[in-house]
């Protein structure tokens, strides 16, 4: 269905504009993802990168309200039924990318509570694996939405979830660890922020994948038959 619903939006000014400041505001919270995972990472602290963050939260923020105004002007007008599904699909949407700019803002607040380097040990060897995951199926998501390709969705899909329970399995692990507080508080905290992350850009890769009443879920059945 998505992909019906953009070639309504492609044809059409108000919906076109809709569409651009969608896209807009998912690169912009996947800037900041970048961004706090430098802060988080970093050696040091980086106030430059934190403020960078802090600026382009607020302004991820303005376009999800900027989005919701066109959205609910555009439906106001006689004549935009057809339109409907996708205007639903995208007042949805733009709460996802709006929690994964919040979350990329925890992210580099977790400096305040460790300003100190993290461990250079397995447990944050593989937190930068999973770093590197939600980063690239992050920046691919625009694309993937923007063209409607379902098997490369499918694909970053499984790789996600993939995701998710690695960050689970690493914070039980670190549960056990000998870790000191601040230590073991920075990297649960960083684990489960990347889970949400990765959960969120999951939600908006569902919209490709899955019809608009299971947006934000998978049927596991779907899932295995495009892999066999």
């Amino acid at each position: 269905m998505l992909r019906e619903l953009l070639s309504i939006f492609r044809s059409e000014k108000p919906l076109a504009e809709m569409g651009q400041n969608f896209t807009e505001m998912l690169k912009t919270s996947y800037e900041m993802t970048v961004a706090a995972g430098d802060v988080y990472f970093g050696d040091s602290e980086s106030p430059e990168k934190r403020t960078f963050i802090y600026e382009r939260d607020v302004k991820v923020n303005k376009m999800e309200r900027t989005i919701r105004k066109q959205v609910i002007s555009h439906l106001t007008l006689a004549g935009t039924s057809a339109s409907l599904p996708y205007c639903l699909l995208l007042m949805s949407l733009v709460k996802d990318v709006e929690r994964l700019g919040d979350y990329a803002k925890n992210l580099s607040e977790v400096r305040d509570y460790h300003p100190d380097p993290l461990p250079d040990d397995d447990f944050v060897g593989e937190l930068r694996e999973i770093r590197s995951g939600t980063e690239a199926a992050f920046e691919s998501t625009a694309d993937v939405f923007s063209t409607s390709d379902r098997t490369r969705a499918l694909e970053l899909t499984r790789g996600g979830r993939e995701i998710t329970h690695r960050c689970d399995s690493l914070i039980e692990r670190v549960a056990s660890s000998a870790y000191n507080a601040r230590e073991a508080v920075a990297v649960v905290m960083g684990a489960r922020y990347y889970k949400r992350i990765a959960a969120h850009v999951l939600n908006v890769l569902s919209s490709v994948v899955m019809p608009l009443h299971k947006l934000d879920y998978y049927d596991e059945d779907v899932l295995e038959l495009d892999e066999d």
